[in-house]
């Protein structure tokens, strides 16, 4: 499985971005698709998931009502509002057959994209 990940870049604080993410080569008939992030200097944390399998998203407490996450076919949407200096990261995408209740960790993912930066001036 292939990851290829689009749609970052510069913008004011309060803005907005979409971030892609599509999967190709040997894909799943339905695949669990998320994203992280890891800033300068930080550990990689999560951002959110979407689950085929319980048709759940989840998110980390610092998105929630600000980042939404969408799926269509093997691409995955992550649109981000209300951005935030703090948000400033290189974001992957990830994907598992079945992330499990452990959607959170990085090691749940097999298959990773590679990162968009996305900064946020303030």
């Amino acid at each position: 499985v292939q990851l290829q990940a689009s749609g970052g870049g510069l913008v004011q604080a309060g803005g907005s971005l979409r971030l892609s993410c599509t999967a190709s080569g040997r894909t799943f008939s339905r695949i669990d698709m998320g994203w992280f992030r890891q800033a300068p200097g930080k550990e990689r944390e999560f951002v959110a998931v979407y689950s085929w399998r319980t048709g759940r998203t989840y998110y980390a407490d610092s998105v929630k009502g600000r980042f939404t996450i969408s799926n269509a076919q093997n691409t995955a949407y992550l649109q981000m509002n209300s951005l935030k200096p703090e948000d400033t990261a290189d974001y992957y995408c990830a994907a598992s057959g079945a992330v499990g209740s452990n959607y959170y960790w990085s090691r749940s993912y097999p298959y990773w994209g590679q990162g968009t930066q996305v900064t946020v001036s303030s």
